[in-house]
């Protein structure tokens, strides 16, 4: 069984990484435009299939489904509220994006402020990948390997320590090779391929889930028997004691996924690379379709895995591997375990080649070296995601033991989610507020918010209002007070956006309508579910 699972496994992760280098081999890795926005060419599937992907990792499959494992449907509010921030970012962040040419966005910070603030963007996007994101990606892709591979019997490592270690070191060398050796596009086409993949296996698990819990008699039977069995977790509506209250929805949840769609740099650098307005619109609206299907594979098997598995004793964050393991026939298991590792590699390439573009053109072509190549910010970008890896290799197993994955996830993006979203909002709303009002509302943001986590007796404030809630009014603040200075100490001349010429910005004929029938259906979704 080890043996047909793991030549499965092999034999995917293989094909992936052939076809994307015959697609990718006569690319441009050489000039800054090729290596990190793909040469402005993405057409819209592989903008949707890389947006989908890079989204789409073992913090989403492990974690969301351990979450359901706990709370049930309601957590599908991180994938279902999404869809609303694709259709702001399809109708209103693209075009202002696009139309300034950037292929970071602290850029546009330095276009519509100064350097100062391009310079604050970069340095929290740098640290927050760093420390945040790149980690949980590795971390949580290791745990979820673990259970689907049941790697301490085919490796024969007993030492649960050991084999993190382990897991985590050799997906994150594999992962560093792709988006350091490859640019923008080798991640846009591997990701494509693996999203493929993950959306049939995805399916696959449901499907054979459903049969585990009917005992074989189909899947109508299986939804049936989880719907008499667990009414409760079959439920949209959160109550106040569960991960997501419903009226979080409004507040911290609609902001993070806000941020997270509109304004993050390792998610929208493939629509920067889109090769018009009207591809680009395609590609993020046809994500956010995508997305109102998430809940049945990211959160329909942490429900099943809990109807299976309740009562064998296993923390949330292992359920979904655990269900993965045992309801797959071995050489499913393979080819779903291939296309996994696919999914932290696309997380983990996208987050390392944003990082790179982020460090390359912000920081070493604007502050280090202001005379370099093309070759040279190329090159600096590679040896300093060399340096990210080896960090964030080290900080993942140091990650064991956090109750809720996807909670620890969502906590710590919102100490920069929130202050970044405010200063963008603001400065594409606004024509008067100054450079200072955002570099304040960047540097305040970020500490406000980690007080009242981590520094007491501010810690008891998000305890007393929930926390995505707490969030919410750091974000309310931090506008307020940015529009104040705007009256009091505003720019001598208004802020106008030019356009940059280098992208062709006639928008999509069907982008309004469809934009309008995805919200209908996310608020048909929740009212179909509402108990």
């Amino acid at each position: 069984m080890h043996a047909l699972t793991l030549a499965s496994f092999l034999f995917f992760t293989c094909l992936v990484a052939f076809i994307t280098w015959r697609i990718t081999r006569r690319d441009d890795h050489s000039s800054t435009s090729g290596y990190f926005l793909a040469g402005r060419t993405l057409t819209f599937p592989l903008i949707a299939g890389s947006l989908l992907m890079t989204n789409l990792s073992t913090e989403q499959m492990v974690g969301l489904n351990g979450s359901a494992f706990s709370d049930g449907l309601s957590v599908m509010a991180w994938e279902v509220v999404a869809v609303i921030a694709l259709v702001a970012l399809a109708l209103f962040f693209l075009p202002r994006f696009l139309k300034s040419g950037i292929a970071t966005l602290p850029q546009l910070l330095l276009i519509r402020f100064d350097k100062g603030t391009q310079l604050i963007a970069n340095v929290i996007f740098l640290i927050a990948y760093a420390v945040i994101l790149l980690p949980i990606i590795l971390y949580s892709g290791a745990v979820g390997l673990q259970g689907m591979l049941d790697l301490p019997a085919l490796t024969g490592i007993e030492s649960p320590a050991t084999l993190l270690w382990l897991t985590v070191w050799v997906v994150g060398i594999v992962g560093a090779i792709y988006a350091l050796f490859g640019g923008l596009r080798t991640v846009a086409v591997s990701d494509t391929l693996n999203g493929v993949g993950l959306l049939i296996g995805g399916f696959v698990i449901v499907y054979f889930g459903l049969q585990a819990v009917s005992g074989g008699d189909g899947i109508m039977e299986g939804w049936d028997t989880l719907k008499t069995s667990n009414p409760d977790k079959l439920n949209s509506i959160g109550g106040s004691d569960q991960q997501v209250p419903f009226f979080t929805l409004f507040t911290g949840v609609f902001l993070i996924n806000l941020f997270y769609w509109t304004t993050n740099q390792q998610i929208i650098q493939r629509t920067f690379a889109a090769k018009n307005l009207a591809e680009g619109q395609k590609g993020v609206l046809l994500t956010g379709f995508f997305k109102l299907l998430g809940p049945l594979y990211l959160v329909l098997p942490g429900i099943i895995a809990y109807h299976l598995y309740a009562d064998d004793g296993i923390r949330a964050d292992e359920a979904y591997g655990h269900l993965v393991f045992n309801v797959l026939p071995p050489y499913l298991t393979g080819f779903f375990a291939a296309v996994m590792v696919g999914a932290i590699l696309s997380s983990f390439n996208s987050a390392l080649n944003s990082t790179t573009t982020i460090f390359s053109l912000g920081i070493y072509k604007q502050v280090l070296k202001k005379d370099a190549t093309e070759e040279q910010v190329v090159k600096s970008g590679k040896v300093f995601g060399w340096i990210m890896a080896i960090t964030t290799m080290t900080i993942a197993p140091l990650l064991a033991g956090q109750e809720s994955l996807f909670g620890y996830l969502q906590k710590m993006n919102a100490i920069y989610f929130i202050p970044i979203l405010a200063v963008v909002l603001v400065g594409l709303l606004t024509k008067r507020v100054p450079p200072m009002a955002a570099k304040i509302g960047l540097v305040g943001g970020c500490l406000l918010i980690a007080a009242g986590y981590f520094v007491p007796p501010f810690d008891k404030l998000p305890a007393v209002m929930h926390e995505f809630h707490f969030v919410a009014a750091v974000f309310v603040l931090l506008v307020a007070m940015m529009l104040v200075i705007g009256k009091l100490r505003p720019r001598e001349t208004d802020w106008v956006q030019e356009h940059s010429g280098d992208v062709d910005l006639t928008p999509w004929k069907g982008a309004v309508p469809t934009g309008i029938v995805l919200v209908i259906l996310v608020v048909i979704m929740y009212a179909a579910f509402a108990g």
